[in-house]
């Protein structure tokens, strides 16, 4: 029995940070998927790809859950469907036809900062003097980074891309929390996922491409639906469930360091000190917003 009651934290200990791990370097490999396949796709076209393999991934849960789904529920669905992961996912796959896959890894981890800010400016949540700091930190780490240069090419739109992507992802967490509260998560993200496919098809079958697409691209656009948003999905919210959601928030600061490496191993990109800089000032400010405020 004590060998038991001993095994049983240490194997936990052991796979919360293994998880967390492999959850960062899923999200961080999908700006380097990202980076391959939005070029031959085109953003509309590899979006929808994304969409609609993530929520087939998850629809089993939905399908489970499905007397939690009331028909008034659905357009709030929609909705954030949209807001969550349909707009930012295209306004990302845009960026990566533009810039080095570190960009928008980098820009990503602006979420944690941007749902905080939202939280206090619509939802009336007190965000405290050193949260209100990190935020300028995290804002100024975006200035350093749309006024840097890779490749001799400025990446100041692409920047201001990712930035609003995080916005919206910001936004998005803020809608979950205040309308899909007592949904299970998965279902709630297979939901959310269809509907952002459904009004995403119009546009996707109008954009997609006439050329043919190489096999690199639909690996990646594959991988991208499958792994890193289905699969990525049901790690984190398992790993929400296990440990709460301000722990398993802690994989943010793992996704930009997995996409700059990512990239500068398989694709060559550089990773600029620039890029070293605002990756330091937003994670450094994400770092001290995430804090427990002191007793």
């Amino acid at each position: 029995m004590a060998g038991a009651l001993a095994s049983g934290p240490l194997a936990r200990d052991w796979r919360t940070p293994a998880e967390l791990l492999l959850l960062g370097a899923i999200w961080g490999g999908s700006f380097l998927f990202m980076r391959v396949a939005a070029q031959p796709f085109g953003a509309f076209a590899l979006v929808e790809v994304r969409l609609a393999l993530g929520a087939l991934i998850l629809l089993p849960f939905l399908w489970r859950e499905r007397a939690a789904f009331s028909p008034g529920l659905w357009p709030k669905l929609a909705l954030i469907g949209a807001i969550n992961s349909a707009i930012p996912f295209l306004l990302f796959a845009w960026a990566a036809q533009r810039s080095p896959a570190a960009i928008g890894a980098i820009c990503n981890a602006m979420t944690v900062l941007f749902a905080a800010l939202v939280a206090f400016a619509f939802f009336g949540e007190k965000i405290g003097m050193r949260r209100a700091l990190a935020l300028l930190v995290g804002f100024l780490g975006v200035v350093v980074l749309a006024t840097s240069k890779a490749g001799g090419l400025s990446v100041g739109p692409a920047v201001a891309a990712g930035a609003t992507a995080a916005l919206l992802y910001g936004v998005g967490v803020n809608l979950v929390r205040r309308h899909l509260a007592g949904i299970p998560p998965a279902a709630a993200a297979a939901a959310t996922l269809s509907c952002a496919a459904l009004l995403l098809a119009p546009f996707a079958a109008t954009h997609w491409p006439t050329g043919p697409i190489p096999a690199a691209a639909w690996g990646s656009a594959i991988a991208i639906g499958l792994l890193c948003t289905g699969y990525a999905f049901l790690l984190y919210y398992r790993l929400i469930q296990r440990i709460g959601a301000a722990r398993a928030a802690t994989v943010t600061y793992l996704v930009p360091l997995f996409g700059a490496a990512f990239a500068w191993m398989f694709l060559g990109e550089p990773v600029t000190p620039m890029m070293v800089i605002a990756g330091g000032l937003i994670l450094g400010s994400v770092a001290v917003s995430q804090r427990a405020p002191r007793a």
